[in-house]
Formats: structure tokens, C-alpha cells, sequence
């Protein structure tokens, strides 16, 4: 999805966590290496907390917006975890990690962004 809309501004931004029974136990550069193997043409950042006391500024920010929030809590429950954010900066829709990121596409085409 992304090389398709990069043209129009859509940036998807990759941040890997081990917060998720140990899905990421790699370094930072085997975590890129391995995103880059399966073709991955987004932006992958250093390995990250995403709930807790040290989670990262931006995901407490991500979180405590008022479409940030999650179902059962604001706690990340799994990676993959997505997050629609306007051009503007305000979060628009939290995503589960089961979503297929075809529900974003969708969203964006009815913002009139694609």
C-alpha cells in the first residue's frame, strides 16, 4: 500500500516492539534485515516499548487521543497495531491487530486522500 500512495503523501511508519511474547528478539539491524526479506517499503524505526512506564512518548501520545484509544483499554494487546494519523497530526482511527490493512486503504479513500 505504500509505494502505491507514497506519490500522495501516505507514509507508514514501522516501530518494533518485544513487548509481545518475544516476537522481537532481534537487533535492530536483523529486525530491518528481516522487514527488508519480505519486502517491506516502509519506514522501519528502532525496536521500541509500546505499553508500560518506558513506553515511547509518541505511543503514550498515540494512546491518549481521543481516537487513539483502545476497546478494552489503551494498552497495545499485540504488534501490528495501527494507527490513522490526518495530515494534520490528529489521530484519526485506532486499528486491532487483526485488521487487514485494507480497512485503512478504505478509510483513506473516504478522507478523499487517495
Amino acid at each position: 500500500m505504500h509505494a502505491k500512495y507514497a506519490e500522495k503523501g501516505l507514509r507508514i511508519l514501522g516501530f518494533p516492539s518485544n513487548q509481545f511474547g518475544g516476537q522481537e528478539p532481534g537487533s535492530n539491524a536483523q529486525i530491518k534485515e528481516f522487514a527488508k526479506s519480505h519486502n517491506a517499503q516502509f519506514d522501519m524505526f528502532s525496536k521500541i516499548n509500546v505499553n508500560g512506564e518506558n513506553a515511547h512518548p509518541l505511543w503514550k501520545w498515540l494512546k491518549e487521543q481521543p481516537n487513539g484509544k483502545g476497546f478494552l483499554g489503551n494498552g497495545i494487546k499485540w504488534n501490528f497495531t495501527k494507527f490513522l494519523i490526518d495530515r494534520e497530526g490528529h489521530v484519526v482511527k485506532r486499528y486491532s491487530p487483526l485488521q487487514d490493512p485494507s480497512v485503512v486503504e478504505k478509510d483513506l479513500k473516504d478522507m478523499n486522500y487517495l
